[in-house]
């Protein structure tokens, strides 16, 4: 555990870098959502298209994989979502709720983390929960807030759903890439040195950027942001471990991998989803926040146990 602690920490370190330079102010929110903006958009889709590019589609095709986290990820999601209703909360508020409870942090700190400390075969499980956490819960939380508030699902609703996706870099990055190594075409070493520069300032740019973006961001409702970080940290890996190892045996490592990928803190974007949608910000606010704390320990923990098999 420790020595999984000790080459954990530099990520955590950098976050920490980050957060402090922007409650500092020497990074202000503006040059937070430009530093975003370039990794989201440029390094991280680097870094995604030149993995992806060399696997093949039977590479990245583990039906059993997508099955076992899909079906764990939804047994908690309707666990939350069932807590919220329980508090007499909207669908809204609740859809909310259960995306704080099983959305990580997969493209901005699990690929980076995960590929460095577990290993270049990591990014093959940690591409189908990224994919699986993208098209199904990113399409959901839209599709239960719009209908919600309009009563029902409409051909536009799943338009925007649609339209999104495509928009999407990290999306568009695994399909261009795994399209780039279907079509079987060598990658020329002046294109593969351009997307490894540009890849390699995908981890440390994505980390600081998630310490600025805490900077901004609130511990209000402390009591439920404990509760979704429980979820989080603690549930979701759990459902992800007995479906990965009982309910849906894998390879152990894979396993490994997805259960740590579970294990992830809540994800930066679901903040951006409350805040377009005007639904419960502040709450999911505090969540990234206490969930990214308490990550240091519980992501470090589950990292050495799944290291042992």
């Amino acid at each position: 555990m420790l020595a999984v602690l000790l080459q954990t920490l530099p990520f955590f370190g950098i976050i920490a870098l980050g957060y402090g330079a922007g409650r500092t102010g020497f990074f202000t929110p503006e040059a937070t959502a430009y530093l975003t903006k370039f990794v989201f958009y440029f390094a991280l889709s680097a870094m995604i298209f030149k993995f992806s590019a060399n696997l093949t589609f039977s590479d990245i095709w583990l039906p059993e994989a997508l099955i076992a986290y899909l079906w764990a990820t939804a047994v908690v999601y309707l666990i939350v979502t069932c807590a919220a209703l329980l508090r007499r909360l909207s669908v809204e508020e609740a859809a909310v709720e259960a995306q704080c409870g099983v959305i990580g942090n997969v493209g901005f700190l699990g690929i980076p983390m995960l590929v460095l400390l577990l290993g270049e075969p990591a990014i093959v499980p940690v591409m189908i929960v990224l994919v699986v956490d993208l098209l199904f819960f990113g399409s959901l939380i839209v599709i239960l807030i719009t209908g919600s508030r309009d009563g029902r699902v409409s051909l536009g609703v799943l338009q925007t759903v649609g339209k999104g996706l495509l928009q999407n870099p990290m999306i568009v990055s695994i399909f261009l890439g795994l399209a780039w190594s279907a079509l079987q075409i060598p990658i020329p070493d002046v294109m593969n040195n351009f997307v490894s520069i540009l890849g390699a300032a995908a981890t440390p740019g994505a980390l600081f950027a998630i310490g600025a973006s805490l900077a901004s961001k609130s511990a209000e409702r402390i009591a439920v942001a404990a509760w979704l970080s429980v979820s989080k940290l603690v549930l979701h890996p759990i459902a992800v471990a007995f479906a990965v190892l009982f309910f849906i045996p894998l390879d152990p490592y894979i396993a490994g991998v997805i259960i740590a990928a579970a294990a992830l803190p809540t994800a930066g974007n679901v903040y951006i989803l409350a805040a377009h949608y005007g639904v419960a910000p502040s709450r999911v606010s505090a969540t990234i926040l206490v969930s990214t704390s308490a990550s240091v320990l519980t992501v470090s923990g589950v990292i050495a146990w799944v290291s042992a098999f």
